[in-house]
């Protein structure tokens, strides 16, 4: 089986930064230890904005200019970053919640022995259930799975919420 590891949103401005909780900052080390372990292949997401951030439909609605790209606040974490240098990864730029391009290159791996994709990252309730529900959808055989403690919400409600959500939509999550 091939396995993959996707690695959604680590980006300072998530952790610490513009839109960072006490939540995601304590997600961190155990989404580098998941990184270092894992055998597979690796995709990053990476929220990109511009400095017009905030004339987007996103903007409008979220008012908090955030992964504005080339700001530090757009950068992968430190911690994050270190882990992933031992390995290859496939970096996607994404701008908004969930990425049809990871959706599709995702699906152009499936082989015959079966594909096994893995999420972790920020947030749980926007950015990693939308690539999660996508990959499902481009991929439907394959096995689909979340690891909620190296997830970390906007909040510990829509954070159970989204797991529960993916839950029912039959994707299996280790907490």
């Amino acid at each position: 089986m091939k396995k993959i590891l996707v690695v959604v949103d680590m980006q300072n401005d998530f952790i610490d930064g513009a839109l960072g909780t006490k939540e995601a900052v304590g997600i961190v080390d155990a989404a580098a230890k998941k990184i270092r372990d894992f055998e597979g292949e690796i995709f990053v997401t990476l929220d990109t904005h511009s400095h017009d951030y905030l004339n987007t439909a996103e903007g409008r609605k979220l008012p908090a200019p955030h992964c504005i790209r080339m700001t530090n606040g757009w950068l992968l974490n430190e911690t994050i970053l270190d882990a992933l240098s031992a390995k290859e990864y496939t970096l996607i730029e994404k701008n908004t919640f969930g990425s049809v391009r990871l959706a599709e290159k995702i699906c152009r791996l499936e082989t015959k022995e079966g594909l096994s994709v893995e999420f972790i990252g920020l947030c749980t309730d926007i950015c990693v259930v939308s690539n999660v529900l996508l990959v499902k959808a481009y991929v439907p055989e394959a096995e689909v799975l979340v690891d909620a403690r190296c997830c970390a919400g906007v909040t510990l409600k829509t954070h159970k919420a989204a797991i529960e959500t993916m839950k029912m939509c039959q994707i299996d999550v280790k907490e």
